[in-house]
């Protein structure tokens, strides 16, 4: 009983297992976030500061998603 129960929770979270495993071998999660500095032209801070306005995202998000 208990082989079938350990089987299950293998089998609906396995993507949460190979998460951590990996995070053993690497010490780094995929969602982890990292701050980095970059230097942008005052036009690209311009036009992200506007779509921010327009679009209420934080302009990390904003980058992050053009290059996800």
């Amino acid at each position: 009983m208990q082989s079938d129960e350990i089987k299950r929770i293998m089998k609906e979270y396995k993507d949460v297992f190979e998460t951590l495993e990996d995070y053993d071998k690497t010490r780094v999660l995929p969602f982890q976030r990292k701050r980095i500095d970059i230097t942008l032209s005052v036009d690209t801070i311009n036009n992200l500061k506007k779509l921010k306005k327009k679009t209420g995202k934080p302009i990390s998000q904003l980058i992050e998603e053009k290059f996800s």
